[in-house]
């Protein structure tokens, strides 16, 4: 069914009358406690559940599991997300109250960004169906180089784009508050939060490489691969609040996403000759993610309690 061009500006107004209200309930630099996060947390996923039921039933069952296949998809790499935005706040030195101003803008840049390359994903694809074999052996490939990678690293002190901007932007070293630009001598220069912004920024793109590609193994819908998407990343922020202090517990997250990663790659390219329904899709992501966190928690359980950032 063609998406009506009043539903897309619907669905956005929706996504920016959420992201004021959470706004709002924030006014100046603060640090977000367990029980807000959780309690936001569970706010973002009622909301996208709820546009999941519109979609079921506007548009059908079958758009219905895509969305909620693509939103977990999406939503499960999220955690690996976080785990580099630790990496990256805690490399910078960033203080606690001022992470929720990085992580709303970056979610902001993140949307405009998810848009291009989904509109360009599906865009080839339409023209140049080999592509699809192209990204499923990129799936595949990186979720091979997942399971043999026992932990994540991020080299920040040779980081190219961090570098390439401290050489080529003026940066003053002091934090100016939550500014990202603060004037210092006369002269307009880049606070150590802008940099971080930029970060963050940029690794979003490079695991919506990832991530993207992923969600056109279930579907080339555009409307259910953005809004997917998307509403993944509007909880992304509560998210990161909720697990940075217990992302270490999930020792085997990773091989889970990397398995994932694996089986929507390995979809892809058998797709002309196997054909895997979305129920079973769903049934098998759902499986490796339950099995994977189960397996985590009970693993990490005598584990001590990470410090508090």
């Amino acid at each position: 069914m063609p998406i009506n061009i009043w539903f897309w500006v619907a669905f956005h107004l929706g996504v920016l009358a959420a992201l004021a209200v959470d706004l709002l309930s924030f006014r100046g630099p603060h640090t977000i406690s367990l029980q807000s996060a959780v309690r936001r947390s569970l706010a973002w996923i009622a909301l996208s559940l709820g546009f999941n039921l519109i979609v079921f039933f506007w548009q059908g069952s079958d758009q219905g599991i895509d969305f909620f296949t693509g939103y977990l998809i999406e939503y499960s790499l999220s955690v690996d997300n976080i785990f580099v935005f630790v990496l990256i706040f805690a490399y910078f030195r960033v203080p606690p109250q001022y992470e929720h101003r990085v992580l709303i803008w970056g979610i902001l840049g993140a949307i405009v960004m998810r848009g291009l390359m989904i509109w360009i994903g599906v865009a080839l694809v339409a023209r140049f169906h080999f592509v699809l074999y192209l990204f499923g052996a990129f799936l595949l490939i990186t979720g091979l180089r997942m399971l043999r990678q026992k932990t994540q690293q991020l080299d920040l002190d040779n980081n190219f784009v961090l570098k390439s901007a401290r050489r080529l932007l003026p940066v003053t070293n002091d934090y100016h508050g939550p500014k990202f630009i603060a004037l210092v001598g006369g002269r307009r220069m880049l606070t150590p939060l802008a940099l971080v912004l930029i970060v963050i920024d940029v690794m979003d793109l490079i695991f919506a490489v990832d991530s993207i590609p992923a969600v056109l193994a279930i579907t080339q819908d555009t409307f259910i691969i953005y809004t997917s998407n998307i509403c993944a990343i509007l909880g992304l922020r509560s998210l990161y609040f909720l697990l940075a202090n217990l992302v270490t517990r999930f020792v085997y997250l990773r091989f889970g996403l990397a398995i994932i990663l694996c089986f929507v790659g390995s979809k892809m390219i058998a797709a002309r000759w196997v054909h895997t329904s979305n129920w079973l899709s769903l049934l098998i992501i759902a499986a490796i993610l339950l099995v994977t966190i189960l397996a985590s928690l009970s693993a990490s359980k005598t584990r001590p309690a990470p410090p508090k950032r």
